[in-house]
């Protein structure tokens, strides 16, 4: 489980087919100090809010392997050497939970439609797929590359958050573009809230 607050932005050191067999899964590189300082074989570690198992640590580099329904559901496969992502260990037990309740399993992706910047914070508005809009709400939690945040305005197809200095600073979202796609996370707990009261 995740919080949400990221820890540092990373760098990919590579990115290349699991098994050298074009179309399976990936094996992907990251280079992340912070995350790395006590990471071993088998932690889980968020980048850009997909959850991933650590298989090596090698200095300051963690890789993990990436499956295709993670390649499918996620942004990861357009991530290339260089490109910046977004890193946080799974939260320990004896931790604040400063963001909201992240597992790391993306429901799918939106674009970034607009961003106007502001003296004190920028707003975002970013499209919404159909399917996850009923679970998305004004005033919510929602998960954008790993991120919580909170959703200041919704509509059918689309949504916006307001993003203070320190997060554009500390996350890669300070330099999303028009057009850039991003991973989303909806609240668990409107999803299971939905289920129990589906079956009643």
């Amino acid at each position: 489980m995740f919080t949400g607050i990221i820890e540092e932005k990373g760098e990919v050191v590579a990115i290349e087919p699991a098994g050298g067999q074009v179309g399976g899964g990936a094996l992907l590189s990251v280079r992340g100090p912070l995350v790395t300082s006590d990471a071993a074989h088998g932690d889980s570690i968020a980048v850009n809010g997909v959850c991933l198992t650590v298989v090596e640590v090698k200095d300051d580099v963690f890789t993990v392997d990436v499956i295709r329904e993670s390649l499918d559901r996620s942004s990861l496969g357009g991530l290339t050497a260089g490109s910046a992502v977004n890193l946080e260990r799974s939260v320990r037990a004896d931790q604040r939970l400063g963001g909201h309740i992240v597992q790391g399993h993306v429901d799918g992706t939106a674009r970034l439609l607009s961003r106007a910047p502001g003296e004190n914070w920028d707003d975002l508005r970013f499209s919404l797929p159909g399917p996850l809009s009923r679970y998305v709400a004004e005033k919510g939690s929602i998960a954008i590359d790993g991120i919580s945040l909170t959703v200041t305005t919704v509509d059918d197809d689309s949504f916006g958050v307001s993003l203070i200095p320190t997060t554009l600073k500390l996350t890669t979202m300070g330099d999303r573009q028009v057009g850039d796609v991003v991973n989303l996370e909806v609240d668990v707990i409107a999803k299971y809230v939905e289920r129990l009261v589906g079956t009643r």
